[in-house]
């Protein structure tokens, strides 16, 4: 069966965007997008929230910006032709690679379980991974941990009154003090 995969970035004190609905602070350095690059290659379908597909809207075009690096044009190659599910109850039309969700998280991640397919499924942004944790969906957390407080705003973890147990997989220091932890669910 597909692992469920829950992988964004985040502050110190847990935040992924500030209280201002900023997240300058998340520019990873070359180690670190060398490291996301990576990680990308493994996910078989991404699962997205309204905002941050609008954010990652820029690689779906971004080939054609000829101030790229070559990271950031491997990075493009491989986030174009991913297969995207956008769940929005605003957004009438998505672009690329993507579809809007039918239903809701549970019963997408339950049919794309159930289709033959491979690498992870992976969600990005924490409302999505609230309901997804909330349903007992999330098999793995990764998350980057950026050197900086920021003082609130939107929270990496739910907050659902909800015990998870979690199992190390793996911790990584970056020269830059980037700080990588890597947890399965214990079941």
């Amino acid at each position: 069966m597909r692992s469920v995969t829950y992988s964004m970035s985040t502050s110190l004190d847990g935040y992924i965007v500030g209280p201002d609905g900023g997240f300058d602070w998340t520019a990873p350095d070359d180690d670190v997008f060398r490291f996301w690059i990576d990680e990308i290659r493994g996910v078989g379908v991404h699962l997205l929230g309204r905002r941050l597909y609008e954010t990652m809207l820029y690689w779906e075009t971004a080939d054609q910006d000829p101030s790229l690096d070559d990271a950031m044009l491997e990075w493009a190659a491989l986030w174009k032709p991913l297969p995207k599910v956008v769940f929005s109850t605003t957004l009438s039309a998505v672009q690329g690679h993507a579809r809007l969700a039918s239903g809701g998280v549970t019963e997408e991640i339950e049919r794309l379980r159930a289709e033959p397919g491979e690498g992870e499924i992976a969600i990005g942004g924490a409302t999505l991974a609230a309901e997804a944790a909330a349903a007992g969906l999330i098999d793995e957390y990764r998350v980057m941990v950026h050197p900086v407080l920021v003082g609130g705003g939107i929270p990496f973890f739910p907050q659902r009154e909800r015990r998870v147990d979690l199992e190390l997989v793996e911790t990584r220091t970056f020269s830059s003090k980037f700080v990588y932890l890597h947890y399965r669910v214990a079941r």
